[in-house]
């Protein structure tokens, strides 16, 4: 580990520093202890590792205990299919499975489509806990394509004048290739997410003001209270308007089907492939052009550089490779007993 320069995560009493390898054998032995495969714990457990490796912790290994927590992981589970087909779109049975499987092979199958045809729409429902919508957007650019992609959730964000959660924290995610690394932009809808706030509570920190709302409708800092009520939605009216939207994609996407509720978990894909608009001569060089006349910009005399969407986590993610992820001591012990669980089903 370098010692010439700062570390990204300070070390802390509190805090673990896990290498690479380290970090995903924890998450897969907590994986397998849940009974998943394989080759699926290794689906979920690099999709964990990415989002910690680019900076969002919360998005990271404490995901697993959100997991092993979910009512609906301990619910019968059928394997993921298609279950309505052309050749540019796909709506996708989850079977029941978390998102992380689901999501994923609903933008395998977008990839395919949107290379065969042109462009491509895939809707997946009958699932839960999607995870990091860039993580499966830069899959997708990566391939070439340009990307919209939006996840209706689990019901958490109080609309402005409610006094109860009605809409999803909805994240909403845009990818575009580049000649160099992909511009992704990836946003959720909700003034803080779930999985932020669940972190809160198991770590006992207080939220910020302003954002929570308890069981009865008023205004906490409690994230444990949080979880019993709802977040707003961020800027207002426009993080209203745009949860709102992102749920009508997820009924698009088959959210009603499983269940029969209009505000229940759906992934959908739009993936276009730039060159159906014409001479590829291309998107890719315009958007290059694009990025390297914003990064030219004229600087305020305090800003060092003008960022692109995405630059950030590129970079922390190279970093961390070498630097390792931090991870509360609290959260690795919680995954260690539910690895223990498959050590204990043996005896």
């Amino acid at each position: 580990m370098s010692t010439d320069r700062i570390l990204l995560d300070p070390d802390a009493p509190d805090n673990m520093r896990l290498t690479l390898s380290e970090a995903t054998a924890l998450a897969l032995d907590a994986l397998c202890g849940l009974g998943y495969t394989r080759q699926d714990a290794d689906i979920i457990a690099d999709h964990l590792i990415d989002s910690a490796l680019c900076g969002y912790p919360f998005a990271g290994l404490p995901r697993l205990i959100a997991i092993a927590g979910n009512r609906r992981a301990h619910e019968q589970s059928t394997p993921i299919k298609i279950a309505h087909e052309t050749p540019a779109s796909a709506l996708i049975d989850g079977g029941n499975n978390v998102g992380y499987l689901a999501a994923h092979r609903g933008a395998t199958v977008a990839i395919e489509k949107a290379r065969f045809c042109g462009l491509a729409a895939v809707g997946v429902y009958n699932s839960y806990y999607s995870g990091r919508g860039a993580y499966y957007v830069e899959m997708m650019v990566r391939a070439g394509l340009i990307v919209v992609h939006a996840a209706s959730a689990q019901t958490r964000v109080v609309p402005p004048g409610a006094a109860e959660p009605i809409l999803g924290t909805n994240p909403l995610c845009f990818g575009f290739p580049t000649r160099a690394e992909p511009v992704i932009f990836d946003m959720g809808t909700a003034s803080m997410m779930g999985g932020e706030i669940s972190m809160h509570a198991l770590l006992g920190n207080l939220l910020p003001p302003g954002i929570a709302f308890d069981a009865a409708g008023s205004p906490t800092r409690d994230p444990k209270k949080a979880l019993e009520g709802g977040v707003a939605a961020f800027g207002e009216h426009k993080g209203y308007g745009l949860a709102l939207s992102v749920q009508a994609l997820g009924l698009l996407a088959g959210a009603a089907i499983a269940r029969g509720s209009v505000r229940d978990y759906a992934y959908f894909f739009l993936a276009i492939d730039p060159g159906i608009m014409g001479a590829m001569q291309s998107f890719e060089e315009q958007m290059t052009r694009l990025v390297n006349e914003i990064k030219g910009a004229r600087l305020q005399p305090d800003a060092d550089e003008v960022r692109i969407p995405f630059e950030r986590a590129s970079r922390e993610r190279q970093r961390r490779r070498q630097e390792g992820i931090v991870v509360p001591r609290k959260i690795v012990e919680a995954i260690k007993k539910i690895a223990d669980r498959r050590d204990s089903s043996k005896n």
